[in-house]
């Protein structure tokens, strides 16, 4: 953190989320190493040129790099069991999701599976939010159908007592 200015852990998951969104979309991209792309995106410097919700070193800055490094590389050594979880709920086969909705379903997917300390709203609202920001035009009314019917089937209880009260 710079400038003395204190991050939220909220803030700071946030930002992990589009770092890894962002490294996921390199890797399928490039296929370079997860570490290559860590260590990229880790030493990403700042561009006056960008807007700053696309300057990678301005999430860098704030995120919870712990977090970051989990989901880069535990999504990519679980994204078989992640692809299974969500697959019957598409519309389309797997291989034909834009990277990009590909990435955040992943994401989401994880958090939902692995990370019950997150709620599953938040995993919801936070793959909506990456999707406004970073999908195509109404990409995120896809993820919020796809996360919230995923959160039923993978959160049962947690959803049910959203339900009744």
């Amino acid at each position: 953190m710079s400038q003395g200015k204190k991050t939220s852990r909220t803030e700071a998951r946030r930002a992990a989320r589009q770092l890894t969104l962002q490294g996921l979309y390199q890797w399928q991209m490039t296929g370079a190493s997860l570490q290559q792309v860590e260590l990229q995106i880790r030493s990403a410097k700042p561009d006056d040129g960008l807007e700053s919700h696309e300057d990678i070193s301005a999430a860098v800055e704030i995120a919870d790099l712990a977090y970051f490094n989990e989901l880069l590389h535990n999504i990519p050594q679980c994204k078989n069991e992640l692809d299974e979880y969500f697959a019957p709920l598409l519309d389309r086969r797997v291989d034909e999701l834009d990277l990009v909705e590909l990435a955040i379903l992943r994401i989401g997917t994880y958090e939902l599976s692995k990370r019950i300390d997150v709620p599953y709203k938040v995993v919801i609202n936070e793959g909506i939010e990456l999707a406004k920001r970073f999908g195509a035009t109404e990409s995120h009314k896809y993820i919020n159908g796809i996360l919230d019917k995923l959160a039923i089937r993978l959160r049962s209880a947690e959803a049910n007592a959203r339900l009744k009260g």
